[in-house]
């Protein structure tokens, strides 16, 4: 196994070689978009695992993983060439959910936002049930217990 700090190096290593390699392009048309988001290179230096996105529409994101899936070969030669390790890692494209995801906590966020302020309106035209303030406070028993006190030595 190795140390978890020289996966991490071995990762940013990867991501970068990878990113750079699908900047200069490939000669695939379906390939669009592509953002490399993270790298996660296993405890044994065997197997890395590279999130990315697509930026457009689910064909252009099926295309563009069709085509990752076709340059793997290449893009593993690539890394080889790039990395000192003894054994160039066999690498996995994974889509990432990052913009799905946040689109839900956005419209989350929105429902939230929107069930407040319907709260809020609620709120300022409501009126008690009973009392304004319900609960006797131990002033207010004080003072009681003295006037019973003071009616008693009345009598």
């Amino acid at each position: 196994m190795a140390d978890p700090a020289r996966a991490r190096k071995m990762a940013d290593r990867i991501k970068e070689i990878v990113a750079r390699r699908l900047d200069k392009g490939l000669r695939d048309p379906r390939l669009g978009f592509v953002t490399i988001t993270d790298v996660r290179v296993t405890g044994d230096l065997q197997h890395a695992s590279i999130f990315y996105t697509v930026y457009g529409t689910d064909e252009e994101r099926r295309d563009s993983a069709l085509a990752l899936k076709a340059a793997t070969g290449m893009l593993r030669s690539e890394v080889g060439r790039n990395i000192t390790a003894r054994l160039t890692p066999s690498l996995e494209f994974i889509a990432d959910a990052i913009p799905e995801n946040a689109e839900h906590i956005e419209e989350l966020l929105r429902e939230a936002r929107t069930r407040d302020e319907e709260t809020t309106a609620l709120a300022a035209t409501a009126e008690y049930a009973g009392e304004a303030d319900p609960y006797v406070k131990p002033r207010e028993l004080d003072d009681e217990a003295d006037d019973e006190f003071d009616e008693a030595e009345a009598r």
